[in-house]
């Protein structure tokens, strides 16, 4: 692998953890591949399920995750998942090896009301985002100049790429952005799918909160009532 070659996935590690509520008791990483990202998590949230179906990356994963976190080996779409146990879901680049429109009701259903559902997964080819890829290629390689500089400079990683065969591949996502906007509405009311740059689309969803009994109005209508 090139000197120069950054991982994509760990870039958006940042954008996925500002969505994380506050505060963060309870989390699920869906595809949690070598725990990288789980491990991440655990820094800002007291618990960390990371659920992966590849026995590979939980051997990985569980070999390098802090105590807080715990590493499942199945899949999501047939683990019975706590109801409203989480508050927060995330995902980084794994909801394309799922069925969304199966997916989504799952993850609903283990999320606790107002909490988050935010992910980035990776879109099929749509001739009209043609613009944004070659701005992703184009600043792909001016960030991996940038990112070798500063790994050369500081001796942190910065987002350096790991060349893990075990990872699977997709080659062709199956669902576009825009066919991955309208399968989250359509399962989810209120969820936001917008395409980020580089080779990713951002699905976020907030739950709604449980409404809040109104005793006024409750007295209001027993007042009604009489006379």
């Amino acid at each position: 692998m090139s000197a120069f070659a950054w991982s994509h996935n760990a870039f958006y590690h940042r954008l996925l953890i500002r969505q994380l509520p506050r505060p963060c008791h309870r989390v699920l990483d869906v595809g949690c591949g070598a725990g990288e990202f789980a491990a991440e998590l655990a820094e800002r949230a007291d618990h960390v399920d990371a659920l992966d179906r590849s026995p590979e990356m939980i051997d990985r994963a569980r070999a390098t995750v802090p105590g807080n976190v715990t590493c499942l080996l199945d899949d999501v779409l047939e683990r019975d998942l706590p109801d409203a146990g989480y508050d927060a879901i995330v995902s980084v680049t794994a909801l394309h090896h799922l069925p969304l429109e199966d997916a989504l009701p799952v993850l609903a259903r283990a999320l606790r009301p107002g909490g988050v559902l935010a992910a980035v997964v990776l879109p099929r080819f749509d001739p009209r985002e043609l613009p944004l890829e070659i701005a992703a290629a184009l600043g792909h390689r001016v960030l991996a100049v940038v990112f070798f500089a500063l790994r050369k400079l500081t001796g942190e990683r910065w987002f350096a790429a790991a060349d893990d065969p075990a990872m699977p591949v997709v080659s062709n996502p199956p669902l576009t952005t825009r066919e991955a906007r309208r399968t989250a509405r359509s399962a989810l009311p209120g969820a936001r799918v917008r395409r980020v740059l580089f080779w990713r689309y951002l699905l976020l969803w907030h739950k709604p909160p449980t409404p809040r009994p109104n005793p006024g109005a409750e007295e209001s209508s027993k007042c009604a009532g009489t006379g």
